[in-house]
């Protein structure tokens, strides 16, 4: 019989320790609970655009590390000027062949989107921003333009060249080849 007592007196000690652990893992809502490692619970946040006095450069957002490209895009192993335009227009070429309509016509279509506000439809540097007091761009017809290799012009739309912003955010590297295609195609409507 002591076997028995023995499993009935072990049973109800663990009840009570089971009813005690449970009492007091289980919040009462009525009072704030104990907090462990508040400094995760209530960390500051800052805005993207904020100054930081801990971040280098003193702001919150950081530039990408050296190096680092962003998933999905293609690393481009030029960096900005002249040179390096220069060095694109000899080492880069279009991927796309001249007589694909379909190219061609994609690229018109980005042209008149983001293109023409500047260059004007048929790419002689009098687009509406003229109009409004912007100085004229170069026209895509002048001797300049016509013996730029593809891979400069590409260059010059993926990193920006003067008063022109880069491209690339708005135009996938697809896209820009594209766009010089229908390019040359002006230039040959034009007679350069």
């Amino acid at each position: 019989m002591s076997g028995v007592r023995s499993l009935v007196l072990v049973t109800a000690v663990v009840m009570v320790l089971l009813y005690g652990l449970h009492a007091a893992v289980t919040p009462d809502l009525s009072e704030r609970n104990v907090e462990f490692m508040t400094e995760m619970v209530y960390s500051q946040a800052n805005e993207s655009f904020s100054g930081s006095s801990v971040l280098a450069g003193g702001r919150t957002q950081q530039g990408l590390v050296a190096g680092v490209v962003p998933r999905g895009a293609l690393p481009f192993a030029f960096g900005d000027g002249a040179e390096e335009a220069a060095r694109a227009g000899r080492e880069l070429a279009n991927p796309f062949a001249a007589g694909d309509e379909a190219a061609v016509k994609r690229g018109a279509a980005l042209f008149g989107i983001y293109c023409a506000l500047c260059h004007d439809g048929a790419g002689n540097g009098r687009g509406t921003i003229v109009e409004h007091g912007m100085l004229p761009p170069p026209s895509l017809h002048a001797l300049r333009a016509q013996q730029m290799g593809d891979g400069e012009m590409f260059h010059i739309l993926t990193r920006g060249q003067g008063n022109m912003a880069s491209h690339a955010a708005q135009l996938s590297p697809d896209e820009r080849w594209k766009v010089i295609l229908h390019v040359r195609r002006l230039q040959e409507a034009n007679g350069s």
